[in-house]
């Protein structure tokens, strides 16, 4: 999911919406680019009637397009973008564990020390 707010998103509206837990209404997701268009599904099929975005997809140029534009997104949802984006967070999930026992060991160490600077 991330991948598709990085593409869709500016990287104001990314930074809030992931670190600032920002949420949305929908004027302001509209006037923020987050969506297209607000309404239901008659406002849907207007949309689409008028944009004749039911034709685009006839010529097979429309799909080739749009998975180029969703490059990045569409390889981490395949097969080998999963399996490298599972090792990539297990590779990560490691070095943070291994960064908090050595925290944990400094914290043991330090209050030997300090508990035989008092003596």
């Amino acid at each position: 999911m991330s991948s598709i707010f990085r593409q869709k998103l500016t990287p104001q509206v990314y930074k809030e919406m992931v670190l600032e837990a920002k949420r949305y209404s929908g004027k302001e997701a509209l006037e923020s680019g987050i969506v297209d268009w607000l309404g239901g599904m008659e406002e849907v099929l207007k949309i689409v009637g008028e944009r004749k975005l039911n034709e685009k997809a006839k010529t097979g140029v429309y799909g080739k397009l749009k998975m180029e534009m969703w490059r990045e997104t569409l390889s981490y949802l395949g097969q080998e973008g999963y399996e490298r984006e599972e090792n990539r967070t297990e590779v990560e999930w490691e070095k943070d564990e291994e960064s908090k026992a050595e925290g944990e060991r400094r914290v043991q160490e330090w209050k030997r020390n300090a508990t035989k600077a008092k003596l």
